[in-house]
């Protein structure tokens, strides 16, 4: 080996600065604090102009969605991932085709400090797709594009179906008021032990994809946090740092949850739920009778560093039904000027004129209300219903 060889004195400095890919680091807020050379020249930025900016600024519209629902979350779960195609955007607007490796560094505490990113140019290999098309297919192809990802957005953002523990029965509809499919409404039932079940019913502010953004990051973490937490207020204080970390610092973004524990016991199931700004949960009882879950007080979720939440406890019995729902339900236009469906408590009296009722029954009949009300049903709507069969 020659020791004068001028490869062996490459400095560590250099070989990052001027390596065949792209290198880019971030703090754990998704903020930029370096990029090499070689990067900043495909992307054709000078000097520290990066510096500061969020790196979803520098994809795509498509690119950010994939980003912030897929790539983010597995990154966050599994501290790196390998190889994803993303569309970045350059100082010109012009797209730039990559495949994006990125792992997460963390600090002797064990808590994130940086995320290391790789950005490898795929333009080569893509080029020829741009050459062939015409704009108008390409216009087209981005189209289907946009459906496919939306009909995925969907399937990942709510279960197929419901799978409810033995001995209690569920039901769900969703109205999605974005031509997209995706929106910010959420729910979802899963199993937490073997006679525990956490359950949770939400609404991001907005609709279509950019809310879908939120839904999909309040999802995975309301899943996460309910595995090492048995306290649902505590749950929701989880999520709420999340979205206070994740989107507070350039545009907030908040949600209205409401989120609960089954657990099974003689005679039915013992719910204990917490909600953060959210209307509150009705339960038809076996009797006829009908009557809110009060938890007053809950603040919005993602605003506040500091929000409070509030819970409450209830045990359905045979024949009782718990059902929950966004305000696309409650604030739908009737048809009378500004007047809104449940401006004087008709969500209420509708609610003990059906009672008692199973929740596919009462899920059923809140479709049709639903369906009813037209173009006056302007956003997003979710409905879910427990219900203990009776005997």
């Amino acid at each position: 080996m020659n020791d004068s060889d001028p490869v062996l004195h490459d400095t560590a400095e250099d070989l990052y600065e001027n390596a065949p890919c792209g290198y880019l680091s971030t703090w754990p807020d998704g903020r930029i604090a370096r990029v090499n050379a070689t990067l900043r020249g495909w992307l054709g930025f000078d000097g520290d102009q990066l510096v500061g900016r969020r790196f979803v600024d520098l994809l795509t519209v498509g690119g950010r969605i994939h980003f912030e629902t897929h790539f983010a979350p597995v990154l966050r779960m599994n501290g790196e991932v390998e190889s994803v195609a993303l569309d970045m955007v350059d100082s010109t607007g012009a797209r730039l085709p990559m495949f994006i490796s990125a792992n997460v560094k963390a600090g002797t505490d064990g808590r994130p400090v940086s995320i290391r990113i790789t950005a490898i140019d795929a333009r080569d290999r893509r080029s020829y797709e741009r050459e062939l098309l015409e704009e108008r297919r390409l216009a087209e192809v981005e189209r289907e594009r946009t459906e496919l990802l939306a009909k995925t957005l969907q399937r990942s953002l709510l279960p197929p179906t419901l799978s409810p523990p033995p001995g209690l029965d569920a039901a769900a509809y969703y109205h999605f008021a974005s031509r997209y499919d995706v929106g910010g409404d959420f729910y979802d039932l899963f199993p937490l032990s073997d006679d525990r079940w956490g359950f949770f019913l939400g609404d991001v502010c907005g609709k279509g994809p950019d809310a879908a953004v939120v839904t999909s990051s309040t999802r995975y973490t309301l899943r996460a946090a309910a595995v090492y937490d048995r306290d649902p207020v505590a749950v929701l204080h989880n999520l709420n740092s999340v979205l206070v970390q994740e989107f507070g610092h350039d545009d907030a973004r908040f949600c209205t949850v409401v989120f609960g524990v089954l657990t099974a016991c003689s005679g039915g199931f013992d719910v204990e739920l917490a909600s953060g700004g959210h209307p509150p949960a009705l339960v038809l009882g076996s009797d006829g009778s009908a009557r809110y879950i009060d938890t007053p007080g809950g603040q919005l979720v993602g605003i506040l560093p500091d929000a409070k939440f509030t819970s409450a406890r209830v045990l359905l019995t045979p024949g009782d039904t718990l059902v929950l729902y966004t305000d696309g339900l409650t604030e739908a236009r009737t048809g009378r000027g500004r007047e809104r469906y449940d401006d004087h408590g008709s969500l209420l009296d509708f609610a003990r004129s059906s009672a008692p009722s199973t929740a596919v029954g009462i899920v059923a009949a809140l479709r049709e209300i639903l369906d009813g009300f037209g173009d006056g049903l302007e956003d997003d709507a979710a409905i879910m219903a427990f219900g203990v069969p009776s005997d």
